[in-house]
């Protein structure tokens, strides 16, 4: 039996107060209806179907490289009407697993638990998701039988006094036969408090076919939370954040505080890792063995080699570094940086789309673009690589145990020879041979005879 899923992503958000479609708005550096549909699209399923309204252009923009496809929602009428929208694409042979773009946290696990349940037992055809709460305000109830089946759900709005006091509350995910909700949906009426069409009602019509419901809970509630305004959201930041941080103390890394820590990717980790305090983790970042990263530091899609210590107040951005190096503190590595075994980038450098060598320093207040530095070379503070003419990039090469002095301007295209050396203050336009010294000042002048200027 094929699987279907299809998720709910038409609502503007408006207690979001803002232009951005709710289900747009990031957690943990993605897109909460990027998180859904990654985690749906583990079930491998025939279709993944995604229901639009509000600014449908940007949510089509951003689902679409992940292969789903978008189905308008001209009006919102209801969450029944919303997948209704989707069923003439599904075919009536399919389980359909119905999700939510602003519930992002459900994993993978357990929307496969609810599509298997979905099929049993024989009567089966309708499984739903439902969490306890201690506070189920505003949240649709669970009505059960004396025996414990359910017999229907309740919205908030339309419940009774009695029905407020239950706490098990209805989180809308759900899997069913799509020949039943074939049947159920259009005959799903609006004479609610809303006046929309609820999915929920679903629920009465399976018993009144006589069609067994089963359900499931998850292992936190916060996995099937939903969001509606930036609390909300910044509350589930926090407990994913910590998820994520717990994990990693169990493989071994070492946290200086795991609720000042925050991975928004993929991280990979090797042994005897130690990260302070404010550290942000984003895109597919590994850290082999040993590796240090002092606070506040940013790293991003990098590769970071044992032994690498990152001090304080330092941004990598896709750039790979190799074993044993010292990198900042207060130091950027921009794209398509190399660092060799031992290399050293230290206090307000800056590199972009250069490969220091092995032992090679850089130790502060320097820029190296489109550069190319061998083995052993030390560059004296203040030293830039003048790469870029306003048009065209160029590249500088700097060979095996160079020394450039401080205050060097090196105009690309040029190289440095092996062993040679550079005196402070130059500024390099020439190529420079082997072993060779280059200097290139002006002339100084002291004039004996100058008077400071008196204030008149």
């Amino acid at each position: 039996m094929s699987l279907e899923v299809i998720i709910l992503a038409a609502g503007k958000g408006t207690r979001m107060c803002s232009d951005i479609p709710k289900v747009l708005h990031p957690l943990a550096g993605k897109p909460m209806l990027v998180h859904a549909v990654e985690q749906a699209q583990k079930l491998m399923p025939t279709h993944t179907h995604i229901i639009v309204g509000h600014r449908a252009e940007q949510v089509e923009t951003v689902v679409k490289p992940l292969g789903a496809t978008c189905v308008p929602q001209e009006q919102q009428l209801g969450t029944g009407h919303a997948v209704a929208q989707a069923m003439p694409m599904v075919e009536n042979d399919a389980t359909v697993l119905v999700l939510y773009g602003d519930v992002p946290l459900v994993p993978a696990t357990l929307m496969q638990q609810l599509t298997r349940l979905a099929g049993q037992p024989k009567q089966g055809g309708l499984a739903i998701l439902t969490v306890t709460l201690n506070d189920a305000t505003g949240y649709g109830r669970i009505v059960r039988d004396n025996q414990g089946a359910i017999q229907a759900i309740v919205e908030h709005k339309d419940a009774n006094s009695e029905q407020l006091q239950i706490k098990e509350i209805n989180t809308g995910i759900l899997a069913a036969k799509a020949s039943l909700l074939n049947a159920w949906l259009p005959r799903i009426e609006s004479n609610n408090a809303q006046g929309e069409i609820y999915l929920t009602d679903i629920v009465a019509m399976a018993v009144a076919d006589g069609i067994d419901i089963n359900h499931l809970q998850p292992e936190f509630p916060q996995q099937t939370q939903g969001v509606n305004d930036r609390v909300q959201l910044a509350e589930l930041e926090r407990w994913y954040q910590r998820q994520q941080a717990n994990q990693l103390l169990r493989d071994g890394v070492q946290l200086a505080d795991p609720a000042r820590f925050d991975l928004r990717g993929e991280l990979t980790t090797g042994s005897d890792i130690y990260i302070d305090i404010n550290a942000i983790i984003e895109g597919k970042v590994q850290l082999e063995d040993g590796v240090h990263i002092g606070p506040n530091c940013h790293i991003k899609d990098a590769h970071i080699g044992a032994g690498t210590k990152i001090l304080a107040n330092s941004v990598i951005d896709q750039a790979k570094i190799a074993q044993h190096c010292n990198i900042g503190p207060f130091a950027r590595l921009r794209p398509g940086t190399v660092l060799e075994d031992g290399a050293k980038v230290g206090n307000f450098v800056e590199t972009k789309k250069t490969l220091l060598g092995k032992g090679s320093k850089a130790n502060h207040f320097t820029y190296l673009g489109d550069t190319v530095v061998g083995e052993r070379v030390n560059i004296g503070a203040g030293t830039i690589t003048c790469n870029y003419d306003g048009v065209n990039k160029f590249k500088t090469i700097i060979e095996d145990g160079a020394f450039i002095g401080s205050n060097s301007s090196i105009v690309a295209p040029v190289t440095i020879g092996a062993g040679a050396t550079v005196g402070a203050g130059s500024t390099i336009t020439k190529d420079v041979a082997d072993d060779n010294l280059a200097i290139a000042r002006g002339k100084q002048r002291n004039l004996a005879s100058w008077a400071k200027p008196v204030k008149s």
